[in-house]
């Protein structure tokens, strides 16, 4: 330790770091050179790592002193969480951390001297709770120099995954029977901890977050990568404007068309004697103008959040409408029976037609499709098979028309002979040339 900071309180030495903080943040530049500038990010994650490791510590002390419950009457994570403005999750992380870190000393030494990552001390502490209590003392301190001395060359996620490794190196002869008892508790606890949660996060989102064994999440997994590799962009990849398509976003629609694949094939168990719904509430005058012009007007009745004019133009081309009548202090009066606007009939017919998507290039079943009126229903379009075409939901958006019609976009019609065909905008063909679906080619004009 540097001169004369060995006597220094643990409150004047963060003092210290600081302001040595607010003196590397000021606009003077001290990066003469590349190999420089690469040397300083890793020193600085070896101090965060040390400062953080100091942190976790701390936490633990107070936690197992019980500070927080003699001065607020509360428990360490409750407390660090209203004060420090964390989530319970994040300050009981902080607090398990240092508690793991006490438990096992030579990884301790290693965090405290920035040699370990925080990330990889969890991943090491997490793998060593997985050793046999019976294991000797001895034992446990050759499995922690063994786990610090893979952090030089593994990242948090290896390091997690070393448990069965670690065992075999420790105790050869029983390996086999340890590794089976671990997989079953792993297994039991796995169990215990599965859940599926959904939350809004007040910014037109819903945030989806669970936890399933691994045997049980493997088929979902499975699925889900079966239906983001058949979620497959066609014509639209030469608009310049198309959305950037990430994987984590090809999967989060591979679980969108997952649902409605259930839906549209009625696989689903009733709920509350009726199929599963998305309901959506507006006035009747609402229906009609708010779909056109700006603003809100439609709600999802389950949670009350309002949906934007076009998703709702997009619910209302395939929807069930319920007509209910309500008397002057909202006293429902009169409930309509549930009318299909693309019946039974129609909805076969548009499939014989168009067998799938028309988007050219587009290969979705019809069963995957929407029903889209070519001019709106709430334009004055007629639900007609002269007015529909199948679209796949990505497509559908993308079709949809705009508030304003002279919006540079997508378009669909039906030819003569009743086949669908699209024209491109603008900025994709400045000739706006109708295109076909290959399906179509057969015996077209």
């Amino acid at each position: 330790m540097e001169a004369g900071f060995e006597h220094r309180t643990d409150g004047e030495l963060l003092a210290v770091i600081d302001a040595a903080l607010d003196a590397l943040a000021d606009d003077r530049l001290r990066l003469p050179s590349d190999q420089e500038r690469l040397h300083l990010a890793l020193a600085s994650l070896r101090l965060d790592a040390r400062l953080r490791t100091w942190q976790s510590r701390l936490l633990a002390r107070i936690e197992s002193d019980q500070v927080a419950w003699r001065e607020h009457g509360t428990s360490t994570t409750t407390w660090l969480a209203e004060a420090g403005n964390l989530t319970p999750r994040e300050a009981r992380r902080l607090t398990r951390a240092g508690q793991e870190l006490d438990r096992f000393d030579v990884v301790r030494e290693a965090a405290s001297s920035g040699a370990v990552l925080p990330a990889q001390a969890e991943a090491i502490t997490s793998v060593l709770r997985e050793l046999p209590d019976d294991f000797p003392t001895d034992t446990v301190s050759e499995a922690q120099e063994l786990m610090v001395g893979f952090a030089a060359t593994h990242n948090s996620a290896e390091l997690r995954r070393l448990t069965s490794h670690l065992i075999e190196v420790l105790s050869p002869d029983t390996a086999d029977a340890i590794e089976e008892k671990r997989l079953e508790q792993q297994h039991r606890r796995a169990q215990s901890r599965r859940f599926l949660d959904f939350r809004g996060d007040g910014d037109g989102s819903v945030l989806i977050r669970g936890s399933l064994p691994v045997a049980q999440a493997e088929p979902f997994i499975t699925i889900i990568d079966a239906y983001a590799e058949a979620e497959k962009r066609a014509l639209d990849v030469l608009d310049p404007h198309s959305e950037h398509i990430t994987p984590a976003m090809r999967r989060a629609d591979a679980l969108i068309a997952m649902t409605h694949r259930h839906a549209q094939d009625s696989l689903a168990p009733g709920l509350g004697g009726d199929r599963p719904r998305i309901v959506v509430t507006l006035s009747y005058d609402k229906l009609l103008k708010q779909c056109t012009d700006h603003g809100l007007g439609a709600h999802l009745t389950r949670t009350g959040y309002p949906l934007p004019a076009t998703v709702a133009r997009q619910l209302l081309c395939d929807a069930d409408v319920i007509p209910i009548v309500l008397g002057g202090e909202s006293e429902t009066l009169d409930v309509g029976r549930t009318r299909r606007l693309v019946t039974p009939a129609i909805r076969a017919a548009l499939e014989q037609r168009d067998g799938g998507c028309a988007f050219p290039g587009c290969d979705k079943p019809p069963q995957a499709c929407h029903a889209h009126h070519i001019r709106p229903w709430w334009n004055g379009g007629d639900t007609a098979l002269t007015n529909l075409v199948l679209l796949c939901p990505h497509h559908h958006g993308i079709i949809e028309p705009s508030r304003d019609p002279a919006a540079d976009r997508w378009q669909i019609r039906l030819r003569d002979n009743g086949q669908p065909e699209v024209l491109p905008p603008t900025r994709v063909d400045p000739r706006q040339r109708p295109r076909h679906h290959t399906r179509y080619l057969t015996g077209v004009d």
